[in-house]
């Protein structure tokens, strides 16, 4: 299908391949416990909305914003960007200490969110056995400018590597600290109010979720939430442990889950597009040599490089 609309990624990206992996959703519950340690980007979520009424829509629409601008056509991750900017130009939030009101599309929140996300994403899926070259890496945060532009950040100013993005975390962590807000958010994620029904299934598989991607955080996160990290051989370790198990699940039944994006896009541009790490995994184990490509188990920044 020659002359279909790749989108604003397309199958030759490094985006592409990754975004269709399971680990996403630990990635992005990840994401949300270290977004939520910036005091002025979680005011802007929790006074804007009731977070713990709708933190599971919230995830859903963040996951529906991935999918539509990684595998959608052109327009619509277009569409989608211009919406998301709409209605964080309309927002603002009150700082309680100062009473300073600030916009919630300020470009150091923006910027912070959209550091959490692609350092969570590459984070996990590296970290549970996506073996990715540092160039890969690199390239994956080179991408995510299209991602920041969408939501309004010039791309210029976006870390395009995975060293910018760890000298970008270092320079942000001094603003980090655990507000009220962040510890609604942090009590949330470890145990969402549920039906009395529901609780067994909330324990045996959101509590494994979370405790995961809680543990995949960096240090001074843990630090922060007053939580002794893990191990970070143990965490490694599972999270390859999941990774590995997630990934016996065939592509196609997970791909059924709506609003099935990637189905969509492989009947636009045809059976060759279909994603996999597979061609990442070959590349990468090409261009850092012999052995397994190997992600390092502990720190706080993005990309996770492999050592040489």
């Amino acid at each position: 299908m020659p002359h279909a609309d790749p989108g604003l990624f397309g199958p030759a990206s490094v985006t592409w391949q990754l975004h269709g992996d399971p680990m996403m959703w630990i990635a992005g519950v990840r994401a949300l416990w270290l977004q939520a340690l910036h005091p002025r980007a979680v005011r802007g979520v929790t006074q804007n909305s009731d977070f713990r009424k709708d933190a599971w829509g919230r995830l859903r629409r963040t996951a529906d914003f991935v999918g539509t601008t990684t595998y959608g056509t052109t327009e619509a991750a277009e569409r989608a960007g211009a919406a998301v900017r709409g209605i964080h130009r309309r927002l603002s939030a009150t700082d309680p200490d100062t009473g300073e009101r600030y916009p919630v599309d300020d470009p150091a929140l923006l910027l912070w969110v959209h550091c959490a996300e692609v350092d969570s994403y590459l984070h996990v899926l590296r970290r549970s056995g996506i073996a990715l070259s540092d160039a890969q890496a690199d390239a994956y945060c080179a991408e995510h400018r299209t991602s920041a532009r969408l939501v309004g950040l010039d791309p210029a100013g976006v870390p395009d590597t995975a060293g910018r993005m760890a000298a970008y975390f270092e320079k942000v962590r001094p603003e980090l600290a655990l507000t009220p807000e962040a510890r609604g958010v942090d009590a949330f994620l470890r145990r969402p109010p549920v039906p009395f029904p529901v609780v067994p299934a909330r324990e045996l598989l959101w509590g494994r979720v979370a405790s995961l991607a809680y543990a995949a955080l960096p240090p001074y996160a843990h630090e922060l939430y007053g939580r002794q990290a893990p191990p970070p051989h143990v965490v490694t370790r599972r999270l390859r442990a999941a990774g590995a198990a997630l990934r016996t699940i065939p592509a196609d039944l997970r791909w059924q889950l709506p609003p099935k994006h990637i189905l969509r896009a492989v009947a636009r541009l045809g059976p060759g597009s279909r994603p996999s790490s597979y061609n990442l995994h070959r590349r990468a184990a090409i261009l850092d040599g012999p052995g397994e490509a190997r992600g390092i188990d502990g720190g706080g920044g993005a990309g996770w490089r492999n050592p040489g």
